[in-house]
C-alpha cells in the first residue's frame, strides 16, 4: 500500500476518515492524498459571510484553511500528504484522479447515527462506493490507530465476485488480517443444503485459483432472516474488527441494506466496511 485518497469535506466524518487513514500511512510508509471537492456541501460556507464575497475564491480560501487545520492534526505526524482542490460535483472524478495517482485505497466518512440507509444511500460516500473502482473503506466512527486484522467478507460465493475476492486477498494479506468467508442461509426460496453450498464455495475457490484448502478453516456458513442480521451476529461472534463485500457499480450497497432488519442491524453496527468492485 503505497498511496491512500482521503476525499474530505472538513466534516467530523471526513477527519474520522482520515485518522483512520493515517494509521494506514504508518503502517505501510504510505503517502495521503487529501482531496476537496468543491461544491459537495454548501455547509462550509457561512451565509452571514458570504455576502458579496465571490463563492469560488471564499472556498478556496476556505479550503486552504482547512487542509492547514487538517494536516496539523497530531496523528498526521510524519506523514506525506498531497493536497488536490478540484471545482467538481461529479463522482466518476475522484476514481479518475485515483486511477491516475495509482492509489491503493480510497478512506471515506459516513454518518453511521440513524443507520446506513438513512444516512449512506444518496450521500457522497455512497456516490464514490458506486463509481470506484478501487477498493473503499467507508468509516462511520472516530477510531484510533485503527489496522484490521479480523475481517468477515460476505460473499455468495456466485462467480460474479471472484474479482471483488481476489482483490480483496492482497490487501488483507498485507494488512495480515484474517478474513472469514461468511455466506448466509436464508430461510427462503434461495435455501440451500450445507452440500450445495460447500459444493458451490469449492467451486467458487476452484476459479478464483486459490484452491479449494486454503483458508478452508475461515469458510462459514451462517443461518439467518437476512443476510444482513446473519452477517452482524456472525462478525460479532467471532470479534471482527471489520466488514467487506462485493459492490455492484450500478446499486452500489443500496441493494445489500435493503429493509427494516437491516436499518437496525445497520444502527447499532459500528464496524467500518471495505467495498470491493465486483
Amino acid at each position: 500500500m503505497k498511496k491512500i485518497l482521503v476525499p474530505v469535506d472538513f466534516s467530523k466524518h471526513s477527519e474520522y476518515a482520515l485518522e483512520t487513514a493515517s494509521a494506514f500511512a504508518k503502517a505501510h510508509n504510505a503517502e495521503i492524498i487529501l482531496l476537496h471537492m468543491l461544491g459537495l456541501s454548501d455547509s462550509l460556507l457561512p451565509k452571514d459571510e458570504s455576502e458579496g464575497v465571490n463563492q469560488a475564491v471564499f472556498h478556496m480560501k476556505l479550503a486552504e484553511k482547512q487542509f492547514k487545520e487538517f494536516k496539523d492534526k497530531p496523528y498526521m505526524k510524519d506523514i506525506t500528504v498531497t493536497e488536490e482542490v478540484q471545482n467538481h460535483t461529479v463522482f466518476q472524478d475522484i476514481n479518475e484522479l485515483a486511477s491516475q495517482q495509482e492509489v491503493d485505497l480510497i478512506v471515506m466518512g459516513s454518518h453511521g447515527v440513524k443507520g446506513l440507509r438513512e444516512e449512506f444511500v444518496g450521500s457522497n460516500t455512497e456516490k464514490v462506493v458506486r463509481s470506484s473502482t478501487i477498493p473503499v473503506l467507508v468509516v462511520k466512527e472516530k477510531m484510533t490507530s485503527f489496522i484490521p486484522k479480523n475481517v468477515v467478507f460476505a460473499c455468495d460465493f456466485k462467480l460474479e465476485n471472484i474479482k471483488a475476492y481476489r482483490d480483496a486477498i492482497p490487501l488483507f494479506e498485507e494488512m495480515e488480517a484474517r478474513i472469514h468467508l461468511v455466506y448466509v442461509n436464508l430461510p427462503t426460496d434461495r435455501f440451500k443444503s450445507s452440500k450445495e453450498i460447500e459444493e458451490t464455495m469449492a467451486a467458487f475457490m476452484r476459479a478464483a485459483e486459490f484452491g479449494t484448502e486454503l483458508h478452508q478453516e475461515d469458510l462459514m456458513i451462517v443461518n439467518g432472516y437476512t443476510i444482513e442480521s446473519g452477517l452482524y451476529e456472525y462478525a460479532e461472534k467471532v470479534g471482527a474488527d471489520a466488514l467487506a463485500m462485493p459492490t455492484h457499480g450500478r446499486k452500489g450497497l443500496a441493494h445489500f441494506f435493503a429493509g427494516s432488519v437491516a436499518e437496525n442491524v445497520a444502527n447499532h453496527s459500528k464496524l467500518p466496511v471495505f467495498t470491493f468492485k465486483m
